[in-house]
């Protein structure tokens, strides 16, 4: 009984520690939208909006504040994607199409010179969109020509 108990102590470890890795990858990527003022805009704008459905009306930005914060959310998207980065390469516990939709996300999130904006954004979009691709593509599997319902 001692065994079984340490091999349902290890699956248990073994669950959270992949747990927290998806996590760190998935604050990667939140962090990396945050981090664009042009996002953070956008976000304020359906703040504005919801509120102004419920009768709250707001003249202003109400998170302009995240502007001010945007180069240190974005640094630490990229710190949190070269962890999840170096987890990949050392223990292979991380999906590459999420990876790579990472990536994507913190380069069309980079807050510096916005009159290259349009480049950052169709850059990261284009790897998005490969990930996304790369990713359908390894779910889909055909069924043989037969139709299962």
């Amino acid at each position: 009984m001692p065994m079984e108990a340490a091999v349902g102590t290890k699956q248990l470890k073994a669950k959270l520690k992949d747990k927290a890795i998806g996590a760190t990858a998935g604050i990667s990527g939140a962090a990396s939208i945050l981090g664009s003022w042009q996002i953070c805009h956008n976000v304020c704008l359906g703040v504005i909006a919801l509120l102004g459905l419920i009768g709250i009306t707001i003249t202003g930005m109400p998170l302009f504040f995240l502007t001010q914060i945007a180069v240190p959310i974005w640094a630490f998207a990229v710190v949190l994607l070269t962890i999840s980065f170096a987890l990949y390469v050392k223990m292979k516990c991380i999906s590459r199409n999420l990876l790579i939709i990472n990536t994507g996300l913190i380069v069309a999130g980079t807050p510096f010179a916005p009159d290259k904006a349009a480049v950052f954004w169709t850059l990261g979009g284009g790897i998005v969109l490969a990930g996304i691709i790369l990713w359908i593509k390894g779910r889909w599997k055909p069924s043989g020509g037969t139709c299962h319902e």
